[in-house]
């Protein structure tokens, strides 16, 4: 496992099964106990138990907790963190919310702050309000949801944070957004940026061609796939402080508040 310097990630693009929490959950199971590959956190895409259904209430409402418990008996049989969203219900009424559980089965959660209107997700899902930053093995990561993705100053990085993340059901036809803006959000925010993504084809016809990517602070390719496949990326604690330290464009921000 990693030390303080670095932190091994595992970026898991898969398809996901249609409003089929129970499925999921197993082909995910399966997948996850593959990986021989050393993690110190493996990342799930956006509503990895259902897809990215405007259909909510067809859910069972236990399974968000079913998925949160699933996500918590993982990350403490492996020893790892685990993230990704869910459709999660709670006091009468929908998120769409992130879990980031650690090795021993705490957790903390981000509300998707962006509904997609385009879709109406503003009309089923309640939008969050506030960021989250995660603090694991040295590294401080800022966890976000898809549509977020297309609004920086959501994204400003006023916490010193080491690591941008987005899981996503981002559509093959506006891939080009989704490639460009990961690169933007890291070299903006002199941190790394990962996006993880799913690939298949949704009851709504969607298709997603993955592109789930690892990108360095200076904006540079670390990893990418657009199949159906897991990757490995390490990301490297010397290199944030050696190009920050070098550069010093954070120095510079613009000081107003969302």
């Amino acid at each position: 496992m990693s030390s303080y310097n670095s932190l091994q990630i595992t970026l898991v693009q898969t398809p996901i099964v249609w409003e089929n929490p129970e499925e999921n959950r197993n082909v995910l199971s399966n997948k996850i106990n593959a990986i021989t590959t050393a993690t110190d956190l493996v990342i799930l895409p956006e509503m990895f138990t259902t897809g990215f259904t405007m259909n909510p209430s067809k859910i069972a409402k236990s399974e968000g907790e079913k998925t949160r418990n699933w996500m918590q008996t993982i990350a403490k049989s492996k020893q790892i963190a685990i993230t990704g969203s869910i459709l999660f219900y709670e006091n009468n009424t929908f998120y769409n919310r992130l879990f980031f559980v650690y090795p021993n089965g705490t957790y903390e959660t981000y509300n998707k702050k962006h509904t997609f209107t385009l879709a109406g997700e503003d009309k089923v899902y309640k939008a969050g309000t506030k960021k989250l930053i995660v603090d694991y093995k040295g590294f401080k990561i800022c966890p976000l949801i898809c549509y977020d993705l297309r609004f920086p100053v959501w994204a400003r990085n006023t916490e010193d944070y080491d690591i941008l993340l987005y899981v996503a059901n981002w559509p093959k036809q506006r891939v080009t957004a989704w490639d460009t803006l990961l690169k933007a959000r890291a070299i903006e925010n002199m941190s790394y940026c990962i996006g993880v993504n799913r690939v298949g084809t949704d009851n709504s016809g969607y298709e997603y061609t993955g592109h789930s990517a690892a990108y360095d602070v200076l904006g540079n390719q670390i990893c990418f796939s657009n199949d159906d496949e897991i990757l490995h990326t390490t990301i490297n604690k010397q290199h944030i402080i050696d190009m920050r330290n070098k550069l010093k464009f954070l120095d510079d921000r613009d000081t107003f508040t969302l």
